[in-house]
């Protein structure tokens, strides 16, 4: 049986996308057999299309972090899991296939009636945007928080949390998120325009208790001069790595990609040491998912219930059929996209289904 993936042939730009006809994968032991149903688009996969993201494969290579699908053949050695089984994985790459193969044990149960492109919104934004707050900030309610990209995947999923959470929130964005940003409770700081350092200090007097940082660099010490006291930046990117373009930068890649980590570490040690107790802290989905597999599966079950329960609502700024995934990166690197970016699997009518 055929299928298709997208496989990047080199570092570059969006045009380095390109459609593979193969047959489909079969699972060795302990492995699944997945028909992807959907599979997200975001930052780590263009940083790692254009060889800056620190986990980048070598090429060719197929990207895609997060995925949610139809389990379709089991290998050797699988129990408790059942052909026709939805379930959702974070391969970190491979996603952008019609099949992919993966281990069992990195397979989460999928509750039945959820739209396939908001369940897997949660896989990688939400989970973010939870283990940022709850295990890296671990925020109260009254708390204040200033979300850096506030109308992106990741932006929408931690203002929908942190109002769960009982915080007051804050979030940069250009004048065309800011209607977004509003009606999911925050208060919307035009980055382009207004200093957000002198904003949020004019809003509050004292600043905010933690900054969401996910453009890392001297960006991150910048951050650092919005907090109170006590407060602290989580940074969860480097979209200061990238370079060129805006995210579509179309030179070669492999540049510069443990440069940004090295400017993160002394940035953390310069937190602890100088007066005014304003940390920053590192938050790596990836990294904590392997020291700490539970946390994973947990939280993302804890999500789904949410979801499920209509508490939280993802923000779908576009789906894509999956050989389109060149036309999504396009649209990814323009900026400004509201909320997360979707490749689907199309039926006979073109829309995707539920889980």
């Amino acid at each position: 049986m055929k299928h298709i993936r997208i496989i990047v042939t080199h570092y570059g730009g969006p045009e380095a996308l390109q459609v593979l006809e193969e047959e489909c994968p079969e699972p060795q032991g302990g492995e699944v057999r997945v028909r992807v149903l959907a599979a997200g688009v975001a930052l780590p996969d263009v940083m790692a299309r254009e060889g800056v993201h620190p986990e980048t494969p070598p090429v060719p290579f197929t990207p895609g972090w997060d995925l949610v699908g139809v389990v379709e053949r089991l290998g050797t050695g699988i129990s408790g899991i059942e052909p026709g089984q939805r379930v959702a994985a974070l391969p970190i790459h491979g996603a952008y296939a019609e099949c992919v193969c993966l281990p069992h044990r990195d397979l989460v149960p999928v509750p039945s009636g959820l739209d396939a492109a908001e369940a897997v919104s949660l896989v990688l934004n939400y989970i973010t945007a939870y283990q940022m707050l709850h295990r890296s900030a671990k925020v109260r309610p009254g708390q204040r928080a200033l979300i850096h990209g506030a109308a992106g995947g990741v932006g929408t999923a931690l203002l929908q949390l942190g109002r769960l959470a009982g915080l007051e929130l804050y979030g940069t964005c250009s004048a065309r998120g800011a209607a977004a940003v509003s009606d999911l409770g925050g208060i919307p700081i035009d980055y382009q325009h207004q200093d957000f350092v002198k904003e949020i200090h004019r809003l509050t007097s004292e600043g905010v208790d933690v900054v969401l940082d996910p453009i890392g660099g001297p960006h991150l010490w910048h951050s650092r001069k919005a907090l109170r006291p006590g407060g602290r930046v989580v940074g969860y990117g480097l979209r200061s790595s990238l370079r060129g373009e805006g995210l579509a930068s179309g030179r070669p890649g492999r540049r510069q990609r443990f440069r940004g980590i090295a400017i993160f570490g002394l940035y953390i040690a310069g937190g602890w040491l100088l007066p005014g107790r304003k940390r920053v802290v590192a938050y790596s989905i990836q990294t904590l998912k392997r020291l700490k597999p539970e946390f994973f599966r947990q939280d993302l079950i804890a999500l789904f219930g949410l979801l499920h329960q209509q508490k939280i609502k993802p923000l779908i700024a576009q789906r894509f059929p999956l050989a389109q995934a060149r036309h999504a990166h396009e649209l990814l690197g323009k900026g400004g996209v509201i909320g997360k970016i979707v490749l689907v699997r199309t039926g006979p009518s073109g829309e995707s289904g539920a889980v």
